[in-house]
């Protein structure tokens, strides 16, 4: 099944791309591998959550963000080369995770970006990581995702 097929049968679909928020491109491509912007978890045009896990967002909101900002990335990555089968490997997920102060629970919200890839790719999907706790993130956004894809036809 492809990808994108998949993602519909998961009950998901691909957003537009979300347009950057500064001086930046979605995806730059370098050989065979896709470095995707840091996405914020936005729909139709605006934040879906805003403010620090741990005070203003619960865990589980977060992972849910996690996910949406996975979707944006996969979105930019479909937009790049034009089909999500072109993808060999998600090499690295880094998620950046705004929390209150004492905070400790950034992998818990970076596995909704995590096991979404997992659970599309199969074994393809499993990546090195980062989970990064900050004080901030642009626009108020509990989590920012980026990834680096190594994709077939480079």
């Amino acid at each position: 099944m492809k990808p994108e097929e998949k993602l519909q049968a998961m009950g998901l679909t691909l957003p537009p791309v979300a347009r950057p928020v500064a001086a930046y491109v979605p995806v730059v491509q370098s050989g065979s591998h896709l470095y995707v912007s840091g996405q914020l978890p936005i729909r139709d045009g605006q934040l879906t959550d805003r403010g620090r896990v741990g005070s203003d967002l619960s865990v589980e909101q977060a992972y849910q963000a996690a996910r949406t900002c996975a979707l944006n990335a996969l979105a930019a990555i479909k937009a790049h080369v034009g089909d999500l089968s072109r993808v060999v490997r998600v090499v690295k997920v880094t998620g950046f995770v705004a929390g209150a102060p004492g905070f400790v629970e950034q992998p818990k919200v970076v596995n909704g970006a995590s096991e979404l890839l997992v659970e599309l790719f199969g074994e393809r999907g499993r990546h090195a990581r980062s989970s990064v706790g900050v004080a901030e993130l642009p626009l108020g956004a509990p989590v920012e995702i980026e990834l680096l894809v190594e994709v077939a036809g480079g």
